[in-house]
């Protein structure tokens, strides 16, 4: 009888351990989630309408670079001078045309017009 009674105990604490795994396992909730993978397009803007604004002071310095890029942007920045790496914030004036305030740039030290867009 004694035999009967531990298979019987070791059966029961089987059960009891196997349930509350199940329970525990039970509560467990995963969000949904999304994977993928895709493509596009990725094509470069045109810029056109490049006006350069002299101080009015000093005309050997540089306040403003203005231009159209053709289609909307969410962030431009311009460089002007490749030795240094500077680069410039720009300002949505109306439609697709940006203005970079360039205040205090030497004329004589421009060598390039290079213009990075992002459109999101």
């Amino acid at each position: 009888m004694l035999r009967n009674f531990k298979v019987l105990f070791v059966v029961f604490t089987i059960v009891v351990i196997s349930v509350a795994a199940y329970a525990f396992a039970a509560a467990n909730t995963v969000p949904d989630t999304k994977a993928g993978d895709g493509s596009g397009t990725v094509s470069g803007y045109t810029v056109t309408a490049v006006a350069y604004t002299l101080n009015g002071t000093d005309p050997s310095t540089l306040d403003q670079v203005s231009f159209d890029l053709g289609a909307a942007a969410a962030t431009v920045k311009v460089q002007l001078v490749a030795t240094t790496g500077d680069w410039y914030a720009c300002a949505l004036d109306t439609g697709t045309v940006w203005e970079c305030d360039t205040t205090g740039l030497t004329v004589s030290s421009i060598d390039q017009l290079r213009v990075i867009a992002t459109s999101n």
